[in-house]
């Protein structure tokens, strides 16, 4: 049996990895299980400067998953470089760190410092609000996430994965365009474009209006992207929506994710990615296989 898995010569020990924007930089996980549990932790998004980020309310429940608008929330690089990052350092995990910026500047000038990083890989977010370009988020048209994906990986000597979004024409169209701008792996999917309403006010529940949509009520679509990803690139594939039990994780891989993001589901049970690794490692040990071999292994009808 074997649950390692490797991507861009980085190996995991066993494919789950704790999504970006819900572990923060691990420590309070940690109080609960060994992190060194995981196949890896991807950080809170990092940007070049400290972020406040949105007002509340920004965050709330919804039917099957959850919404939130925190606005990247983050001490800035700088802090992570002279702090998270050398705690992490001592954790036999892997780190992977998520930058994110409003400009193709802000992108360049992050992926320059995370070589000073001991994570040993970065995840871009590209779905920030590109203010050159009229607020249009960089990860939209398959040319600008082609062109920021570049920009980053000439600069920056980490593995770069590049998260894609799901609110867009093609998502196949965007992961082939990671690809040609050089990305070592993709990750998918982003959250979903949202809204929670109050009736009795007749205002949306967040301040922000409207927020990203994860958990549960999001997985079909995942599934339905990872799969139209996987046959559209060569590099490998990080799955991530909804993802709440090892059936769920196993789906993923079954549809081509080569590892897997927990990310909602940690915030209902903090032991969620715990739990999700120990259950693969039991499905893999009893049935004596290697979990890469089921990568997308899908068998479609008809």
């Amino acid at each position: 049996m074997n649950l390692s898995v490797e991507i861009a010569g980085v190996k995991f020990k066993n494919p789950i990895i704790a999504a970006s924007g819900t572990f923060g930089f691990g420590a309070e996980y940690s109080e609960f299980y060994p992190l060194s549990s995981l196949g890896g932790i991807c950080t809170k998004g990092l940007t070049i400067a400290k972020k406040e980020g949105n007002p509340p309310p920004r965050a709330t429940e919804t039917y099957g998953g959850m919404l939130n608008a925190v606005g990247l929330q983050n001490p800035g690089i700088e802090h992570f470089l002279a702090t998270d990052d050398k705690t992490l350092a001592n954790e036999d995990v892997v780190v992977i760190a998520n930058v994110a910026g409003s400009t193709t500047e802000d992108y360049i000038a992050i992926g320059e410092r995370i070589n000073d990083a001991n994570a040993q890989m970065v995840e871009l977010n590209i779905s920030c609000p590109n203010v050159k370009e009229g607020g249009m988020a960089f990860g939209v048209l398959p040319e600008s996430v082609e062109r920021i994906t570049a920009a980053v990986t000439k600069v920056c000597r980490k593995p770069v994965i590049t998260k894609l979004s799901p609110n867009v024409a093609c998502i196949a169209d965007n992961a082939r365009a990671a690809e040609a701008g050089g990305a070592a792996a993709v990750s998918l999917i982003n959250t979903l474009s949202g809204m929670a309403v109050n009736w009795k006010t007749r205002r949306p529940i967040l301040a922000n209006n409207n927020g990203g949509l994860s958990g549960p009520c999001v997985k079909p679509v995942a599934l339905k992207m990872v799969w139209d990803c996987y046959n559209a690139v060569k590099i490998p594939i990080i799955g991530l929506g909804g993802i709440a039990s090892w059936t769920d994780a196993l789906e993923f891989i079954i549809c081509g994710a080569r590892a897997v993001q927990v990310g909602t589901a940690n915030f209902a049970t903090p032991t969620a990615a715990y739990d999700i690794a120990r259950g693969l490692e039991e499905y893999v040990r009893g049935n004596d296989i290697d979990i890469n071999d089921l990568v997308g292994t899908l068998i479609l009808n008809g």
